[in-house]
């Protein structure tokens, strides 16, 4: 029997892209593989037993950073993250490895910082015997700044999953008017400092939820918001849990996402999955993934952006492309996503 380990070590960070696409992967896979196939998952040891009975777990251990063991060596070990010192490095186990982003190079990070992260995946891509990346975009930044080497590669488009919770009313922040949304690790990646001017003129609310990255950060959106005059009707939540998550994507006017650097963007889809007008960046991999039927800033100056916002709001209204928006975000589904990598691992053995 093939045994597929599936590393989901990036689960010890909650309420982030990285957990998701393990989490949800990792109950598709077990769906959608064979019959004589062991799907095995190297979790966290508080994700023991996460995903089920009919599977099996290795516990992560740090020092597995260093060696892994002996007695772990499945037939396909994929390791989901670019820069994962989690990876065999000798022995029979054929290796996947999934690159996310080369977003440093976006972020324009330091020259030997960027140095330093790219010849962390460099490594793993000389130690992988297959390279998937997660959107097209992905894999043209790796094929411009580092080396395949003849290396087969693919791209498995990623996917998201909102989970429904249609009962539930109950977040621990209710907009008194009507509100755009956005969802991410506040950061200076995701760029929500740009969007309080989109409340000018207007009486929607902004609700910035997620993970708080960089206090200092989360003072500048609200500098900036109070240089519109806006800052009564801009909240920045923290995290929230899935059922809050799916209550401000159901309810919300539209949503928002002007991130600078995506090697994907999993909140679009979530958004499109229930039929919102998103209005994106034109940055990294964001037009790949929002296509046609989303709305794109082409610069992040007041007016420009207002003008793009009001434009697509009226078009939304107008035309009433929902039906067409969930069926674009149909597309990114995680049943697919696990065929295409149930292909790469059988591929290998």
């Amino acid at each position: 029997m093939p045994q597929l380990l599936f590393d989901c070590e990036k689960m010890k960070n909650p309420n982030t892209g990285l957990f998701e696409f393990c989490k949800q992967l990792g109950f598709a896979l077990l769906k959608n593989k064979a019959a004589d196939e062991e799907m095995i998952y190297y979790v966290p040891k508080q994700y023991q037993g996460f995903f089920g009975d009919n599977a099996t777990y290795k516990k992560k251990n740090s020092l597995h950073k260093f060696c892994i063991p002996p007695n772990i060596k499945p037939d396909i070990w994929h390791t989901t993250f670019q820069s994962s010192r989690y990876m065999p490095s000798t022995g029979r186990s054929k290796k996947v490895l999934t690159i996310h982003d080369l977003n440093c190079i976006h972020e324009k990070f330091p020259p030997q910082k960027i140095k330093r992260i790219l010849h962390s995946v460099q490594d793993n891509i000389n130690r992988a015997d297959h390279v998937v990346t997660i959107s097209q975009f992905v894999m043209d930044d790796v094929k411009t700044h580092l080396h395949l080497k003849d290396k087969p590669a693919s791209v498995v488009l990623n996917a998201a999953h909102i989970e429904a919770y249609p009962d539930f009313d109950a977040p621990a922040y209710r907009p008194a008017q009507p509100f755009l949304f956005t969802i991410g690790g506040v950061n200076a990646k995701k760029n929500f400092h740009v969007l309080p001017p989109l409340l000018v003129g207007n009486d929607y609310e902004l609700i910035i939820a997620g993970p708080v990255f960089d206090e200092s950060y989360k003072q500048h959106i609200m500098v900036t918001a109070q240089k519109h005059g806006v800052a009564d009707r801009v909240t920045i939540t923290g995290a929230i849990s899935y059922p809050e998550k799916y209550w401000y994507l159901r309810h919300c006017a539209g949503f928002l996402f002007p991130s600078i650097a995506e090697g994907f963007g999993l909140p679009v889809i979530e958004a499109m999955t229930l039929g919102k007008p998103c209005f994106l960046s034109n940055k990294t991999s964001l037009p790949e993934v929002g296509g046609p039927l989303s709305y794109y800033f082409q610069d992040f100056e007041p007016a420009h952006m207002q003008e793009v916002f009001n434009n697509g709001m009226q078009d939304y209204q107008k035309n009433n492309p929902s039906a067409a928006i969930k069926a674009h975000a149909a597309l990114f589904s995680y049943d697919n996503t696990a065929k295409g990598y149930l292909n790469v691992y059988r591929s290998l053995y």
